[in-house]
């Protein structure tokens, strides 16, 4: 039998490592320093600003946790809702009557009751300005917004610079802190399956919380909305993480916590960072995300439906039908195409059209590759916006949309006869909402973007002026009386006027 010797590192060797050490470690906290920017950056920063560089798993999280929680908020909020009585009770006549009178009853037969509702989530500092990225699902309708610094322990109010519900991404800003430490935004595309991940936030309230694990899966759709394509991460993630980052080993955030498994364990989900990157510039300058359409209902193409098609391979997406006058139309698309290509991404799967179509800039012309009758046709097509966007653009000559109004909470605009007719009611007369503000008597009593008002107390509204005129009428009122149509139902409306 052979026997190995053993090596022994003497004096000498120990000495090296240390030293080694030393140097790595001061190395560490220096590409940490994630306060510093140039005045010539973008609105945030990218990855190849300043990214820390740890191949592998690290012996240990200190210096990545150290360096990045100062980049991480949490976020508290406040909702104003209505809640009626869980235990009604009309005429009530009984014993209590002798001792509380009217007033026992009116308390649980009043029909509305404003209950304020508290909420915990997280967030990170994106600009050193105060800019921070959190979920729109933690500042949803909130009447407050109350950041915490995980250094300086202090709050600040924030407000809502941006929102997008549809990828559950909000912008939030704070001011008069100075310059804040701030998040690198990395390349959540180049994420691999088993990489390590840093989530930090503020779970169950306990804030500066850090957690590590791997990267489980990409591109998992779980139902959450048009635009599915989470990462999935077993690093663990509580309620009062979303909102916060996830980072990869390099100190970058490649994800935002956003969802989680009920009764699961090791199961998380995080919004990818480039989804998000895509739609920053928008949130910040617009405060709403105009995307890509181009009017085609779609369904997956299975094998065996790629096979009655006369196909070998079962990629792409199967057109069922198009929107008359939709861009999808004029570029001469057709039920029964399959596309495989969109300016010049490949599409294989469900999920990728919606996505890569979303991505797109309204306006730009790109080439559309499909199968059709197995033979391969390009076609050349003007994308287009979606309709919820167009709502909030129309105009229609003088008739100018107003500002929102304060005492309702919501802004019109005309309803002209391209969009009653996209909306499905053609010779419909009337304005519809534009938006919605937060807490507004609207949005409590549950009014959408898209509802057209026909009338306002019993008096029809048939245009702009219209609409002035009945609310300036209203103005000494308590309350409001709305008849608006969604879709094909016609809804009466209470609102309260707010002064």
């Amino acid at each position: 039998m052979i026997q190995k010797k053993k090596r022994v590192f003497g004096f000498k060797s120990i000495t090296i490592v240390a030293f080694a050490s030393i140097l790595a470690g001061v190395f560490l906290t220096a590409r940490l320093d994630l306060v510093n920017q140039s005045g010539a950056q973008n609105f945030w920063k990218d990855a190849a600003s300043g990214s820390l560089s740890i191949p592998g798993a690290p012996a240990n999280f200190v210096e990545l946790a150290k360096g990045l929680s100062p980049t991480v908020v949490n976020i508290s909020t406040t909702q104003v809702m209505k809640e009626r009585p869980a235990v009604p009770f009309p005429e009530f006549k009984g014993p209590f009557d002798e001792f509380f009178g009217d007033d026992f009853n009116k308390f649980f037969n009043e029909p509305n009751k404003e209950m304020k509702k508290q909420s915990l989530g997280s967030g990170f500092v994106i600009n050193k300005e105060g800019y921070i990225l959190t979920n729109y699902h933690v500042i949803e309708n909130a009447t407050e917004i109350i950041v915490t610094l995980s250094e300086k322990k202090s709050e600040y109010k924030a407000k809502v610079i941006g929102q997008d519900q549809k990828l559950d991404i909000a912008l939030i800003k704070i001011e008069g802190v100075g310059e804040l430490p701030t998040a690198i935004l990395g390349d959540s595309e180049a994420l691999q399956v088993g990489e390590w991940v840093l989530a930090i936030g503020n779970p169950f309230g306990l804030g500066g919380t850090v957690t590590s694990g791997i990267v489980s899966q990409k591109g998992r759709i779980i139902g959450a909305g048009p635009y599915d394509n989470f990462i999935q991460t077993d690093a663990s993630i509580n309620p009062g993480n979303s909102g916060g980052p996830l980072f990869n080993m390099r100190g970058e955030v490649v994800g935002i916590n956003t969802a989680i498994v009920a009764g699961g364990q090791g199961i998380g989900f995080a919004t990818p960072i480039n989804m998000v990157k895509d739609i920053l510039s928008q949130l910040k300058d617009k405060g709403r995300i105009t995307r890509g359409w181009i009017g085609v209902s779609i369904q997956e193409l299975t094998p065996e439906l790629a096979r009655s098609f006369g196909l070998k391979e079962s990629k792409g997406v199967l057109i069922t039908s198009v929107t008359p006058g939709d861009p999808a139309e004029q570029a001469g698309l057709k039920a029964g195409d399959i596309i495989i290509s969109f300016d010049g991404r490949s599409i294989d799967e469900l999920s990728d059209l919606p996505r890569t179509v979303a991505a797109t800039p309204p306006g730009k012309t790109v080439e559309v590759r499909v199968l059709r009758d197995t033979r391969d046709k390009t076609l050349s097509l003007k994308v287009s916006t979606k309709i919820d966007e167009e709502l909030v653009e129309a105009k229609q000559g003088s008739d100018k949309e107003p500002p929102v109004d304060k005492r309702l909470g919501i802004s019109v605009g005309p309803l002209t006869p391209e969009l009653a007719k996209k909306l499905g009611l053609a010779g419909a007369e009337g304005v519809y909402v534009s938006s919605i503000r937060p807490g507004s008597p609207a949005a409590e009593e549950g009014l959408r973007r898209g509802d057209v008002i026909r009338e306002i107390d019993r008096k029809p509204v048939r245009s702009i002026k219209d609409y002035a005129k009945a609310l300036t009428d209203a103005d000494k009122k308590e309350v409001v009386l709305l008849l608006i149509v969604r879709g094909t139902n016609n809804i009466y409306v209470v609102l309260k006027i707010r002064e």
